[in-house]
């Protein structure tokens, strides 16, 4: 029982660090070189989306869905001045208009990726990498602090309904774990005092965007969203509570701009 509950720790491990090279390498970089890794990520997140949810039709369809979500995103971004953003709703409506399970709450998780794709890219563009690797360590801690612990601890079910692995103490000591990235991201002079504050909330936001997905899975019937990445599942596995949290950061700019978080004056 215990060599079982570790047993996908391995493969977990090793897609990791090569997500995280290839991360870093791109998110240092910046720029079109991350622009491409970005739009290819949430061109494949739609591509699983449309698949997992679709009910009948060709199979090209998803691949199609998938293309015009990754193309939209590069030009929009890619190009000073395009209204391409003002496609981002379409092709999700186009999504839902095709035949599928759950047809509104999947055009609304196709925009809200697309949504979180651009806001991934300005926060990288016009703050640097700094804030958005806290955005990122963040959704990181959270999920390695909460699949040790609710491995280890276990406990009452955070929402058995829809993740029936997910723990209470699972999702505590992420909050705990994203406390402590911003808190060494403040005291590394890094950001204001607002990082270590809003850290949970932002950890809170990520996890809610797994627990979407999640439910997208159960309706749907499948476990993972692809087998893109051994021991994780699909990209929608992997970068559904990044997509949450960056849309959390992103709702806050009215009232927390980036240059707060920054700590510039």
């Amino acid at each position: 029982m215990t060599s079982d509950r570790w047993a996908d720790l391995r493969p977990r491990l090793i897609s990791a660090a090569v997500l995280i090279v290839i991360g870093a390498v791109h998110i240092w970089i910046g720029g079109r070189l991350f622009l491409g890794l970005l739009s290819l990520l949430i061109g494949l997140m739609i591509w699983e989306l449309a698949r997992m949810t679709g009910r009948g039709g060709p199979a090209w369809l998803p691949v199609v869905f998938g293309l015009a979500a990754g193309l939209m995103l590069a030009v929009d971004e890619g190009i000073d001045n395009s209204p391409a953003w003002i496609l981002f709703p379409p092709v999700a409506l186009a999504v839902a208009l095709t035949p599928r399970i759950l047809p509104a709450a999947t055009g609304l998780l196709a925009l809200a990726y697309l949504a979180a794709g651009h806001g991934i890219f300005v926060i990288r563009d016009e703050a640097g990498p700094a804030l958005f690797l806290w955005v990122l360590g963040v959704v990181i801690m959270s999920d390695v602090a909460g699949y040790f612990a609710g491995r280890t601890l276990g406990g009452p079910k955070f929402w058995p309904a829809i993740s029936p692995k997910k723990t209470w103490s699972g999702t505590i000591a992420g909050w705990a774990g994203a406390f402590l990235v911003g808190l060494g991201f403040w005291l590394a002079g890094h950001g204001s005092w607002l990082l270590p504050v809003l850290s949970p909330f932002v950890a809170f936001a990520g996890q809610m965007g797994d627990i979407a997905e999640s439910w997208i899975k159960r309706r749907a019937g499948v476990k993972d969203s692809s087998n893109l990445i051994p021991g994780h599942g699909g990209v929608m596995d992997r970068f559904d509570a990044l997509a949450g949290a960056v849309l959390f950061v992103v709702a806050l700019q009215p009232l927390v701009p980036l240059v707060m978080l920054l700590g510039a004056p």
